[in-house]
């Protein structure tokens, strides 16, 4: 595994879930919606596309695990996924549960009112309940 270090403003933003084979796993701090962060540990990576085929497989797989896990934990209207990069360039997938009840639905949720920061304890609940389901506890 290469060194691998995240982008300072994911760090700033976001709770650590866990690791998968490829990535990290992180909670976006926002507490109005269910929203994970997959980064691949690789440094340099800009694009899916960057990947070499075993690891954008290997992405791909586990974008399936975190859709299924925020679907069974929340059964959402609409499951977003999206690797914008506009703002960070380094390579992550956002995985989002939305509500047709969201205070952003039915636009995205860039830019729309003030994020909402997790207290401590349910942030704690959050990534608990996402580890078990993804198979961490």
């Amino acid at each position: 595994m290469s060194d691998f270090t995240l982008d300072s403003r994911l760090e700033a933003d976001t709770h650590l879930i866990g690791e998968l084979q490829l990535s990290r796993v992180l909670l976006m701090n926002d507490a109005r919606f269910p929203w994970v962060i997959l980064v691949p540990r690789r440094d340099g990576l800009r694009e899916i596309i960057d990947l070499d085929p075993k690891d954008r497989a290997t992405l791909y797989r586990e974008m399936e695990s975190v859709s299924e896990a925020l679907q069974r934990l929340f059964t959402p209207t609409k499951l977003n996924v999206a690797a914008l990069g506009n703002m960070v360039a380094q390579l992550h997938v956002h995985i989002i549960a939305r509500f047709d009840t969201d205070d952003a639905w039915p636009k995205p949720v860039w830019g729309v009112g003030t994020r909402e920061l997790y207290a401590q304890e349910a942030a704690r609940t959050r990534i608990t309940a996402l580890s078990r389901v993804l198979g961490y506890l």
